[in-house]
């Protein structure tokens, strides 16, 4: 499966707004703070993780997307 930084996001605002954010409004940070938060985190993963197979015709590391 790969990583989608939009359900990331969602799913960022939406704990954001248990918490007693508001992601409406003129002033409201939420939505693009959740953005940044999540294109960081999945582009940080995309870069860096591997994943081992330590057994099989699959055997190695892989990237993670």
């Amino acid at each position: 499966m790969a990583l989608s930084k939009a359900q990331l996001k969602n799913r960022i605002i939406s704990e954001m707004q248990s918490q007693g954010a508001t992601a409406t409004g003129e002033h409201s940070w939420v939505n693009r703070m959740a953005e940044a938060i999540a294109n960081a985190v999945v582009d940080e993963v995309q870069a860096n993780a591997e994943v081992p197979v330590t057994g099989g015709s699959s055997a190695g590391q892989y990237k993670v997307q």
